[in-house]
């Protein structure tokens, strides 16, 4: 909810710099004026700030911890992996898939080729040849916002340059007669630039967030498989999801 809340509020923000008060007796700009005014450029421009959108709020679905960890199946799992049931394990896996059960049904694959003691080291590589791949596909929309942010000042950029050589030929050909037309070519050169940095600033920013955020996940998953295959080779239940505070009682009794 939270979230929701502030992309929109983050919406409203942007929406309000394409229309603002230019002073005490200037008139309203509206959207659709500064598109005309700012050319070709304003309409890839348009594209970019749409297609950010999308990837903010896809990322914030996809990306959630949540959704991602499913850590209340790691009772159930830790379980299975104390009485070693690696089959009924990589079953349960595959009828919940997900980032964390994808990976972890990797490793336990390995666990399966009837020998009696499991090779972790092949077990830990399919692990790490799962969670690249998982990462590739996750990594994607994140790395289209870089994009976004690298490529949206350079595009509004070149449409400053496209102004300012219309301004140019303005005034080359016709002096300041032709002022309205001037202006406008004017406003085209510096209604792009702007434009192109309230895209890219937002699309960054966002960009290192979910940047950040994914490689947490990813080191916490990381860490919960470590414990669940450490709970095969011991056969006993790892020390984080032990009551250390009902062992102590039972030690002091």
């Amino acid at each position: 909810m939270k979230k929701g809340l502030f992309i929109a509020a983050l919406l409203m923000v942007a929406g309000s710099v394409f229309a603002q008060d230019g002073g005490d007796a200037a008139e309203k700009i509206s959207l659709l004026k500064m598109v005309k005014t700012g050319g070709w450029a304003m309409w890839p421009l348009g594209g970019f700030s749409f297609f950010m959108v999308v990837l903010v709020i896809q990322n914030f679905i996809s990306l959630r911890s949540k959704s991602l960890l499913h850590t209340e199946q790691m009772p159930e799992l830790l379980d299975m992996m104390m009485e070693k049931k690696t089959k009924t394990a990589l079953i349960y896996c595959r009828k919940h898939p997900s980032m964390f059960a994808n990976t972890f049904g990797a490793g336990l694959e390995r666990c399966l080729d009837g020998e009696e003691e499991i090779n972790f080291q092949k077990v830990q590589q399919s692990v790490e040849e799962a969670s690249v791949e998982q990462l590739t596909r996750l990594m994607k929309p994140i790395d289209y916002l870089s994009v976004i942010g690298a490529s949206a000042p350079m595009l509004g950029l070149l449409g400053t340059v496209s102004g300012m050589i219309k301004a140019f030929n303005t005034l080359g050909t016709s002096g300041t007669d032709k002022s309205s037309e001037l202006a406008a070519n004017i406003g085209e050169a510096l209604i792009t630039t702007a434009t192109g940095l309230v895209i890219a600033i937002p699309a960054m920013f966002f960009f290192f967030m979910f940047k950040k955020g994914f490689q947490k996940t990813l080191a916490t998953l990381g860490r919960n498989i470590g414990f669940l295959f450490d709970a095969l080779e011991t056969g006993k239940m790892p020390m984080s999801f032990t009551d250390l505070e009902a062992l102590e009682n039972m030690e002091g009794e």
